[in-house]
C-alpha cells in the first residue's frame, strides 16, 4: 500500500537557522566563557531580521587564555546540505588589538575573485561576517575588556560537506561558507517562500546588485552561479515558482537587468504565458511548443512528434536531435518578451534555458 504523504500547513513548518546564526551565538557563547571563566551553555544573539532567539550549546570548553562552544545546525523543515553540521567558535586573547575573525577547518577559503568575499579569506559572507563581529563586540564593549580577541570559526565535517556544495566550482576551497542574510531558514511553503524571495530581493539591492538571477531552484541556480561566476552570491536568487511574483519584485526593487536561468518544464510554462510554474498550475502545452518548432522551420513529421511527448523534456530531446537548435533561442526570446509585458517593462531581460546537467540549450534577451 503506498504511503500517503501528507503536507505539513504552512503555518506548522518549522524554521530552522542559518550558519552565520550558528556561527554568532557560538562566538558569543565562547566569548563570554572565556571572559567570566565560567562555560555558559545559552545565548540570545539577534537575527539580521530583528528576532531575538535562544541558542543551547552542544558543547563548551574553557581555558584561561581560550574558550570554544559548538552548537549543531538546525535548518527545521527545509534541511540543506549543512544540517546537522556542527559549527565551533574557537576565541582567545589576541596581541592584536580589537577583535580579528578568520576560519578554521572546514570552513572554505576563497580561491577566486567575483564572490563578496576577497580572494584569500575564509568563506564567511558579508552578513555572518558582521552578525559575529558586531556581537563580539557589544560582549567587549559590555565587560569594558581592553583586549584583543582573535575569533575562529571551523566546522569539522565541513570538507566533507562542501562535496554536496558548488563551492569547488566558485573557488571556495576547503569547506563550506558560513552563509545567511536573514538568520533564520525559511522552509518551502507558499506565503514562506514568497516572503523569502521577496527578502532576498531586498537584501541583494542593499548590497548593490542591479544584475538579479532569478532561478527555480537549486540545480539552475548552480548552473546560473557557473555561467554567472562575475555576480555577487547575493544576486542569485531562488524564486521557485513564483516567476511573475519575482520579476515585480525585481521591478519594484529598480533593478537594470533580470536573468532567468532554468530548465523546460517550468520555462516552457513561462513563454506560455504563464508565471506560476507549479506542477499543479497550468501544464505545458505541447502544442505550443510544436507551434515554436514549426516557426523555426521544422517538419510535420517533427512537429508531430512534439505533440506526442512525454513532456516538454521529451520535446527538447526530440527537437534537439532533429537539429532545430534555434528552437531554444526561440523560446528564450519568447520567455523574455512574456516576463517583459507581464512586469509592462523597466529593465533588460535575459533568459538562460538550461539541462539538468547545465549544458546550455539557448539564451536571448530582450531590452
Amino acid at each position: 500500500m503506498k504511503k500517503q504523504v501528507v503536507e505539513k500547513d504552512p503555518k506548522e513548518m518549522r524554521h530552522g537557522y542559518t550558519t552565520g546564526a550558528c556561527a554568532t551565538a557560538c562566538t558569543k557563547a565562547a566569548l563570554l566563557s572565556m571572559i567570566t571563566q565560567q562555560p555558559v551553555s545559552e545565548v540570545e544573539i539577534t537575527l539580521p531580521i530583528g528576532e531575538t532567539v535562544r541558542f543551547k550549546m552542544e558543547q563548551v570548553q574553557v581555558g584561561e587564555e581560550q574558550a570554544a562552544c559548538s552548537v549543531i545546525k538546525d535548518a527545521g523543515d527545509d534541511p540543506d546540505a549543512t544540517h546537522g553540521a556542527r559549527i565551533v567558535a574557537t576565541v582567545s586573547w589576541s596581541q592584536q588589538p580589537g577583535v580579528q575573525l578568520d576560519g578554521g577547518v572546514g570552513v572554505g577559503r576563497v580561491t577566486k575573485p567575483g564572490l563578496p568575499v576577497p580572494v584569500g579569506e575564509a568563506a564567511i559572507n558579508p552578513v555572518p561576517r558582521k552578525m559575529i563581529m558586531q556581537t563580539a563586540n557589544e560582549v567587549i564593549s559590555e565587560f569594558e575588556i581592553q583586549r584583543g580577541v582573535k575569533i575562529v570559526i571551523s566546522v569539522p565535517d565541513g570538507e566533507e560537506i562542501a562535496k554536496k556544495t558548488l563551492n569547488e566550482r566558485l573557488g571556495i576551497m576547503g569547506g563550506i561558507s558560513i552563509l545567511g542574510t536573514r538568520g533564520i531558514v525559511v522552509p518551502f511553503s507558499t506565503a514562506a517562500y514568497r516572503a523569502s524571495v521577496a527578502q532576498a530581493i531586498q537584501v541583494a539591492r542593499a548590497n548593490g546588485c542591479e544584475h538579479l538571477v532569478l532561478t527555480t531552484g537549486g540545480s539552475s541556480e548552480k548552473h546560473a552561479m557557473r555561467m554567472l561566476p562575475d555576480l555577487s552570491e547575493e544576486a542569485f536568487i531562488q524564486m521557485g515558482d513564483f516567476v511573475g511574483f519575482a520579476l515585480k519584485h525585481a521591478k519594484k526593487a529598480e533593478v537594470k537587468k533580470v536573468t532567468l536561468v532554468g530548465m523546460m518544464g517550468k520555462f516552457s510554462k513561462v513563454a506560455q504565458g504563464v508565471m506560476m510554474v507549479h506542477s499543479k498550475s497550468a501544464p505545458v502545452s505541447l502544442d505550443f511548443l510544436a507551434q515554436v518548432a514549426k516557426e523555426v522551420g521544422a517538419t510535420a513529421d517533427i512537429q508531430a512528434q512534439i505533440r506526442e511527448a512525454n513532456n516538454a523534456t521529451h520535446a527538447a530531446q526530440i527537437v534537439e536531435e532533429a537539429g532545430y537548435t534555434s528552437f531554444f533561442s526561440l523560446l528564450c526570446q519568447k520567455i523574455c518578451q512574456q516576463s517583459m509585458e507581464h512586469v509592462e517593462g523597466g529593465f533588460i531581460v535575459e533568459t538562460i534555458l538550461v539541462k539538468m546537467k547545465g549544458e546550455l540549450l539557448g539564451r536571448a534577451t530582450v531590452a
